[in-house]
């Protein structure tokens, strides 16, 4: 090839490397190349709740959820359905999916803490809601009611209705849940003073209203002339009553439940049921939401645990409660 030929071709390589490099979107500039596309979108916030099971915790569920949409997030209810191994799947899914933070109602006091652990050290802020983990440095803060001295004013009224000799039952919750043995500890601490009223069984019926419904028809066999029941949670307390309506017995025996359920509410300005604790789940819920959002805007200065007080509920002050709450 002469000389004139080669210099000919000069403009035909020119326009190949410059469509070349256009096609490629590069540039010999660094500070003008493309960045990476940003997510878009709310950040997402996972409500994990131990139980779907039990209205009260529908109510909880849902108020977390609903209050973390208002302050502008994508949320997600995820149902343990008590079991320690749904909820550690639960995590497995949310610390793969892009979360930014847990509002956790957990299952199991102590089996609980290794999910916890697994958020932080991706960190993502778990809150819990209600029931407690037996550890102080794995969740930011723990939102839970003043289980103790709700049950001591439960055991007051007790007291204060059934006298000071009698019989009766306690039924418990989850045996691995602090609110369960909070709770006891809170009533036995008043009733336990009078020796005249005999605890003539006690027996773990897990939060539940259909097993408490089978547990108390058992004991009931065996004790029929009990004078009280006292039961760890409303749902319970309802399988209680349950089982003394078909006994005959609804009239005779005074039962008292913890959480401020709407059906025992209902139930106590009836005059079915004597008394119950009312927890406020949409307070916990919502406190929990918005400590989210304050983590998350930066906020760090958060108490471990932040007590929510729960307010005795009688025949005489009932009109004042309704849909979980106060009316």
């Amino acid at each position: 090839m002469n000389t004139r030929n080669r210099f000919s071709l000069l403009p035909l390589l020119a326009l190949m490397l410059a469509t070349l490099v256009a096609c490629s979107g590069e540039s010999g500039d660094p500070s003008t190349a493309s960045a990476p596309a940003e997510p878009t979108g709310p950040k997402k916030v996972a409500v994990v709740v131990s139980t779907l099971n039990n209205p009260w915790f529908v109510v909880l569920a849902e108020a977390a959820r609903d209050r973390a949409r208002e302050l502008g997030y994508e949320a997600t209810i995820f149902d343990s359905q008590n079991d320690p191994a749904k909820e550690a799947s639960h995590y497995e899914n949310i610390l793969a999916s892009g979360y930014s933070a847990i509002l956790f109602n957990p299952t199991d006091a102590d089996g609980s803490v290794a999910n916890v652990r697994r958020a932080k050290a991706a960190d993502i802020p778990v809150f819990c809601i209600d029931r407690e983990i037996n550890a102080t440095d794995a969740a930011i803060t723990q939102i839970i009611s003043d289980n103790y001295s709700g049950a001591v004013d439960i055991g007051r009224h007790f007291v204060e209705t059934v006298g000071r000799e009698g019989k009766y039952v306690e039924l418990l919750g989850l045996v691995g849940d602090n609110n369960t043995w909070n709770r006891s500890k809170g009533f036995h601490s008043v009733v336990d003073r009078f020796p005249g009223l005999e605890m003539v069984a006690q027996q773990s019926a897990d939060f539940d209203r259909a097993k408490a419904l089978d547990v108390m028809e058992s004991i009931m066999q065996s004790n029929p002339d009990i004078d009280a029941v006292f039961a760890g949670n409303d749902a319970m307390a309802m399988g209680a009553y349950q089982a003394l309506v078909a006994a005959g017995k609804a009239g005779q025996v005074k039962v008292f439940g913890f959480d401020g359920a709407d059906d025992v509410v209902r139930l106590i300005a009836e005059g079915g049921i004597t008394a119950t604790g009312m927890q406020f789940p949409k307070v916990m819920a919502r406190r929990a939401a918005e400590s989210a959002d304050e983590y998350l805007g930066g906020k760090r200065d958060f108490p471990q645990k932040t007590p929510v007080a729960v307010e005795l509920v009688t025949a005489e002050n009932v009109d004042q409660y309704g849909d979980f709450g106060r009316q």
